[in-house]
C-alpha cells in the first residue's frame, strides 16, 4: 500500500505492508532511529513522537493510519545544530542516562509544556507517566521539563 506522510519537515512516499507498525516505519523505511521500541504494546514510551502535532507511541499505530499526515521525532526538534530547547534542558540538567528513553521522554515532555506551558513538579510527573526511565530515578527528567519551562518562550520555540 503506497503512504505519504511529512516526516520532519520532508514528504516521504513508500509502499508499506498494511500491518507494518509506525514506529518501524521511521526506523527501517525512513532510516530515523531515534524513535526507539521497547514493548511494542505502548506501555513504556521509548517510541513517543508527534503526529500532526500531538504526542503519539508509534508502536501502536500502523505507517497507513499516518498516511497524509505530518510527524515529527527526535531528528525533527533541532534546528541545524541548535538544539530544541528541551533537549538542552535534558543536557544541562542531566535528564538521561543510558539513553534508551530519551528521545520519547523528551518527545513527551515538549507535548507537555505544549498543553501547560507552566507545570509545577506533580503535573509534570503525572504528564510523563506513560514514559518509562529504567535508570534514573526520574528526578533529573522532572527537573529538566521544569528548567526549560522555565526559559523565556518555554519548549515550543
Amino acid at each position: 500500500m503506497e503512504i505519504t506522510m511529512t516526516v520532519n519537515g520532508i514528504e516521504q512516499t513508500a509502499d508499506v505492508e498494511p500491518r507494518t507498525l509506525l514506529a518501524y516505519f521511521l526506523r527501517e523505511t525512513v532510516g530515523l532511529t531515534g524513535t526507539n521500541i521497547g514493548c511494542d504494546t505502548s506501555s513504556c514510551g521509548a517510541c513517543t513522537i508527534h503526529v500532526d502535532g500531538e504526542s503519539a507511541k508509534s508502536c501502536t499505530l500502523l505507517a497507513v493510519q499516518a498516511d497524509g499526515c505530518s510527524v515529527t521525532t527526535i531528528e525533527g526538534l533541532a534546528n541545524g545544530d541548535t538544539m530544541h530547547p528541551m533537549q538542552r534542558a535534558f543536557q544541562e540538567n542531566h535528564g538521561l542516562q543510558c539513553g534508551y528513553c530519551t528521545p520519547g521522554m523528551v518527545m513527551a515532555a515538549v507535548s507537555l509544556l505544549d498543553e501547560n506551558p507552566n507545570p509545577t513538579e506533580q503535573e509534570v510527573r503525572l504528564g510523563l507517566e506513560g514514559n518509562l526511565c529504567r535508570c534514573t530515578g526520574y528526578h533529573n527528567i522532572v527537573k529538566s521539563v521544569l528548567a526549560c519551562a522555565a526559559e523565556p518562550f518555554g519548549a515550543t520555540k
